[in-house]
């Protein structure tokens, strides 16, 4: 369904329009999964930024500081409608409408040079799942495939004596982390790198982030086209969407210093991991998703497996 056929964004209040916006959203088959997982929550989010309120505004209809009933002249009625023609015509992610994405309560630039943040790791570095994991000697963080370096910020924030170093390939995605990073007053703290892997980042390092492209070959071909709205390096992995993993880990024990710990996030492709690395010990950590979508390795885990593996 196009926008031209879709329900009428109509509403004088913010309430209404949230309703209307997510019967338009959901009558057109639009895909979330950006920032939202449902129409009513990418509704909320649009006619919120679209009237400078906060994200996090109170929409319970009746609760203290609730904005649902807040009237709307019809200059916003029309601005926020053109908004969501916009969203379902072009099958961008919302993100790249409203040049904003938030991961762990915290606002990140975005646009379509680099992926939308939606990185589980993320809570783990907010609620310090990864802590107890981490050497009292920590001081060397690299968040490889930074993208808009939104993880290499929340790394900075979440340990105030680390030094961060974001490394991408693309320059592109790097352009945009630096606005982040300079957002955030992180300058002195986080460093941006062009790297293809870890080529230009040879630390070591005692903690390592990676969101990396993990996409098979068959579930690039079935994505919805938002996901095909960002940039395919980000998101492709070759046929079993391990290929950029397997240089990694074969790289990787090189490049850590003694009691090192790697966090990597796979997303729903564990059966391939599982099949292409199937004697590399790991531990799958708990997120808002289950705990099949990101995983832990040690450094003498990942030494220990380096020294007696196979070819792959």
């Amino acid at each position: 369904m196009n926008a031209s056929s879709s329900p009428a964004i109509t509403g004088n209040t913010i309430a209404e329009l949230i309703a209307s916006g997510a019967q338009a959203l959901t009558a057109a088959g639009v895909a979330f999964g950006h920032g939202t997982a449902t129409a009513e929550d990418e509704a909320a989010w649009l006619v919120l930024w679209k009237l400078a309120l906060p994200v996090d505004s109170e929409l319970t209809p009746g609760a203290p500081e609730s904005v649902s009933s807040q009237a709307v002249t019809p200059e916003q009625q029309a601005q926020i409608a053109t908004l969501f023609e916009e969203r379902i015509r072009t099958r961008k992610p919302a993100a790249y409408l409203t040049n904003e994405a938030w991961l762990v309560g915290v606002p990140f630039y975005v646009d379509e040079r680099s992926i939308v943040p939606r990185s589980f790791i993320a809570e783990l570095l907010a609620d310090g799942s990864i802590d107890d994991w981490l050497s009292d000697k920590t001081t060397q963080v690299l968040d490889l495939c930074t993208g808009n370096g939104s993880l290499a910020c929340l790394a900075a924030m979440a340990y105030p004596d680390v030094q961060v170093t974001g490394a991408d390939i693309s320059t592109d995605a790097l352009a945009v982390a630096r606005i982040n990073v300079d957002k955030h007053g992180l300058q002195e703290r986080v460093t941006l790198l062009e790297s293809n892997g870890l080529s230009a980042v040879p630390g070591p390092w005692d903690l390592v982030l990676c969101n990396p492209p993990y996409v098979n070959s068959d579930s690039m071909g079935k994505l919805p086209a938002e996901y095909l709205a960002e940039p395919e390096l980000a998101l492709a992995g070759g046929t079993d969407g391990m290929d950029f993993i397997r240089q990694l880990l074969q790289d990787l024990p090189a490049r850590l210093n003694k009691d090192a710990v790697v966090i990597l996030e796979i997303g729903n492709e564990k059966p391939f991991f599982e099949a292409a690395f199937p004697d590399l010990p790991i531990f799958w950590l708990d997120t808002s998703s289950g705990d099949e979508q990101v995983l832990l390795i040690t450094e003498e885990a990942l030494r220990h497996w380096s020294n007696n593996a196979l070819p792959q």
